[in-house]
């Protein structure tokens, strides 16, 4: 599949074809729900998602790779390396490194924002220093860098029927919804690392302190007041997907399957966690098999129909690449007007 990939997007040059080849696997290896997703995608729009998530996964691991001995001095100098490479790939074209060679084409090719990239950096690097967050404004402000410019990463490469600055707001918003789902499900193991996303207001709201949370990890103990919390920010995470839904009608016809089938398994990863009782503490919550296996069949019937109306010439107008190189709602089925 990676050599149609490539050759539908127009990459033929090895070197870089074998560059957006790392980045697919990475993306196969480590972001299941995410790769399922981007098979549904028109082969020619494939490559560059894979190149932005091989470069986002590149930045989380030296960040957070729990088997990795690195100390904190270690990690940050490996995020100024990463950056000094994206400097020479973006403005000289002369990255040595498989994931920013190919994620430079592909911001060359779809015109994407070089802030989003740096801004995306300095989250990161805030990893390494910062273990928690007094407010959900202040959480904002580190995930916009950590996950709302990945949706703007990615608007491009989807295409839009509508302004693409009107889309951009629901775009942000779908990067941080994703998000906020994956703090819930990783949380105790976001406190192995010295870090608890969840902001210190909600923690207070509910009578509770972050060393009750280590406590819990540690002895492996529940509290009504933790799940009290964790409740809390499962509703607050829900409105954000609320904000975000609007967004998928504005994409390419060919993009919203991927989009689709993306929104409703990661959103049904809270439906998996208030399942377990909100005992993510002491283990991780995974949306079934069998209803992964749904969802996937749901997205291919939509994502082949919506490419056969492409090919009639019923897509409408779609952003290409540049010319050069209740309180609680059900997520699924999403709503008809946004697909």
């Amino acid at each position: 599949m990676t050599v149609r990939e490539l050759d539908a997007a127009g990459i033929h040059e090895p070197v870089l074809r074998a560059a957006y080849a790392r980045c697919r696997e990475l993306n196969a290896r480590h972001g299941k729900t995410y790769f399922l997703a981007t098979r549904l995608l028109p082969v020619d729009r494939r490559p560059a998602v894979h190149a932005l998530y091989g470069f986002a996964r590149w930045a989380d691991d030296i960040v957070d790779d729990l088997d990795s001995t690195a100390t904190p001095g270690e990690r940050g100098r490996a995020l100024l390396a990463l950056e000094a490479q994206l400097e020479a790939g973006l403005r000289r074209d002369r990255a040595t490194e498989p994931v920013i060679r190919a994620l430079a084409d592909t911001a060359r090719r779809y015109g994407i924002d070089r802030r989003h990239f740096a801004d995306f950096l300095a989250s990161m690097r805030s990893d390494l220093t910062v273990g928690g967050y007094a407010s959900y404004e202040e959480l904002g402000r580190y995930m916009h860098g950590s996950a709302a410019v990945i949706g703007l990463q990615m608007l491009p490469v989807l295409g839009t029927v509508r302004p693409r600055e009107e889309a951009a707001p629901h775009a942000a918003a779908l990067g941080v919804a994703f998000q906020l789902t994956n703090f819930l499900r990783d949380v105790g193991e976001d406190l192995d690392r010295g870090r608890l996303y969840l902001p210190t207001e909600l923690l207070t709201a509910h009578g509770v302190g972050r060393e009750r949370f280590e406590w819990s990890r540690r002895t492996g103990t529940r509290d009504a007041r933790i799940t009290d919390v964790l409740r809390a920010a499962a509703a607050h995470n829900r409105a954000v997907y609320r904000d975000a839904l609007p967004g998928i009608a504005m994409l390419a016809p060919v993009s919203r399957p991927c989009i689709r089938t993306a929104f409703v398994l990661y959103s049904g990863i809270l439906d998996a966690i208030e399942a377990d009782g909100y005992a993510v503490l002491h283990r991780r919550s995974v949306v079934p098999r069998r209803r992964r296996a749904v969802v996937a069949v749901d997205g291919l019937v939509r994502a082949v129909a919506a490419r056969a109306v492409r090919r009639r010439g019923g897509e409408g107008p779609v952003a290409e690449p540049c010319a050069s190189p209740s309180s609680r709602p059900r997520v699924a089925p999403v709503h008809e007007e946004a697909v």
